[in-house]
Order: C-alpha cells, then structure tokens, then sequence
C-alpha cells in the first residue's frame, strides 16, 4: 500500500465553488456542481494514463507508464496499491462486456484481456505478420468489438516501452468478439484517444500529430460497424492545447484529457459533441486521459502527469466508456 496521502499536500481546503472549474459556455452550467472541488487522490507517478472504473469492486485502475506498472485506488479506503509490475508499459485500458480488463501495451506492442483467473490472454499482437506499433487507448463496442488505436509512440524510445522500428502503418483497429481483426481508419497521423457517441453512430478520434496543428476527428460508423466513412475534423486544437485520451457523457459532450505544460491550458477541456468548448477543469498538470466512475457513474477522474485527481460532475459518463 501507499504511504502517500490522499492529498499529497495540493490543496487541503479548496473554496465553494471550485474556481478551477470554469464555465467557457451556459451549457456546462447544468453540470458544475457548486459544492464539488477538484481533489487530488494520489501523486508520485511519472506519467498516469488509462483510467478505468471497476464498480463491482469499487475501485479505479490506471497506468503509469514510465514506472511500467498498474496502480489500485480503492474508494472506501483511498488506499493505493500496485495491481500489476511489470505491466509491460500498459497505456489504455478499459473494460469489455463480461466486465474483464483489456489493456494496450507498449512493451509487448500488443492488446491484452484479463481473464477473471488473472491470465493474459492476447487480443491482438500482429497484423498480416508484422508486430503493431504500441497500442495507446481503446474502447469496446456494445457488441464485444475491441477497438484501439496503434501510434508509434511507445516504440520511439526507452522511456514508455522498447525502441524498435515501426513495421505497420498508424492504424486503428477494430477485433470482433471471434478474433477477426479490421483496420477501419489507416491515414491518421498519430492517432490517439477514441470513443463512441452514445449511440455509437460515430467514432471520436484524436489525430495526436496533425498537421498543422492536433485534432479530434469524427467518423461515422456503418452499421455493420466495420467500416468508417465521413472523416470530419470537429474540434481543432490549434494554439489552444493538446488533447490526448477522453470520455464521453450521456449528452454526447466530449471530457478531454488536456493541457501544453501552462496553468491555463492544463486540465480537462470539455467539448459539446457540435465541438463548442463547453467547460474547463484547471490542473496543476497536464491531463492524459479520463473516466466516469463512482456509485452514479458521475465521478470524473483525471489521470494527470504524476497525479491521479477527481471531480463529482451533474451528468453520467456514458455505460461501458
């Protein structure tokens, strides 16, 4: 277990109402809630990602990926704990229908699922027999797909994985249930977060190294769901930050993990799904990525730089994100 305290020191008394929630538009109004602040959980990591909420058990995984580890944050006790070291550079994670873990790895350049016994069992490692990159965020579809994303980062250096050579292009996948494996999108630069609309008629995904400047594209899903058409940039970060990982709610709105290392972009931009800024929750850090979790499912937690941090929010995240 941790010895470090919950509050690491940031913060001990925040005002009513937080003034690091800022309302950039009258629709975030409805989702503040006054006597909410922004709290910090736990900090001494080097780099937090992929958050995911297990509800059955009341607690909150996430990578920190330097550390090549997986933490456990319990919400009863705060308590945190290593769930798994080596994590073979875990990035994304998420859960798939029947509740099991599914993890991107940089390490292993592959996508796991963790069977209820703890066994890893391999989702997909290779395409037309060549290794992928390093996997970095994925999100599973209502009917068992495994969808993830497949930049070069991991790869690039010996910080966040193993150097090694790109082999496949910057895709993003799509496994149905029965293993068979899809590119649906292969000319992102960089690509990064994704997730659903609520009714999974279209597909968010962040184009990381977009030129001129980073994006959050969308695509509309067939209704076989293996293919996307329609590629539309809806929110362009320009000067404006840099999103990575992001959930969406139960209106649609976009939770983006953001930030370009200054006090007034760091955070979680929050995005109406016509791309309108909506909100704004100032970090003392960059934010990578986020979940909904908690007993409602209306818990915010910000996996961010070295600290994992959370906010009680008036609206749910959508089942299963």
């Amino acid at each position: 277990m941790s010895n470090v305290p919950p509050s690491a020191g940031w913060r001990p008394h925040p005002r009513y109402p937080d003034p690091a929630v800022r309302i950039l538009d009258e629709r975030f109004r409805s989702y503040v809630i006054f006597n909410a602040a922004v709290e910090r959980l736990y900090t001494g990591c080097r780099w937090s990602e992929g958050p995911v909420w297990f509800g059955d058990g009341r607690y909150l995984l996430w990578s920190d990926i330097p550390n090549n580890r997986i933490l456990r944050w319990e919400e009863e006790t705060s308590a945190v704990s290593t769930y798994r070291k080596p994590s073979n550079f875990a990035n994304g994670n998420t859960r798939d229908r029947q509740g099991r873990l599914i993890t991107c790895e940089h390490g292993g350049r592959r996508v796991t699922r963790t069977e209820y016994d703890g066994r890893l069992t391999v989702v997909l490692d290779a395409w037309e027999g060549k290794p992928l990159n390093s996997p970095n965020d994925v999100v599973v579809a209502t009917d068992g797909a495994i969808w993830f994303t497949d930049p070069p980062f991991g790869i690039s250096g010996r910080y966040e994985g193993h150097r090694a050579e790109s082999e496949v292009g910057q895709n993003v996948y799509r496994v149905d249930p029965d293993g068979r494996a899809t590119i649906v999108a292969n000319d992102l630069n960089g690509p990064n977060g994704l997730a659903f609309s609520p009714d999974e008629r279209t597909l968010y995904v962040v184009e990381s190294r977009g030129e001129p400047s980073r994006k959050i594209l969308a695509f509309d899903v067939a209704p076989d769901t293996c293919s996307l058409s329609g590629k539309r940039t809806i929110i362009d970060a320009g000067e404006e930050g840099s999103p990575d990982g992001f959930r969406v709610d139960t209106d649609g709105n976009l939770w983006c993990g953001w930030g370009m290392g200054s006090d007034a972009l760091d955070g979680v931009r929050v995005f109406g799904p016509d791309g309108v800024p909506l909100g704004h929750i100032a970090l003392p850090e960059r934010c990578a990525n986020v979940c909904f979790g908690g007993l409602e499912r209306n818990r915010l937690f910000m996996a961010a730089s070295q600290s994992l941090y959370a906010l009680y929010v008036n609206i749910q995240g959508v089942a299963g994100g």
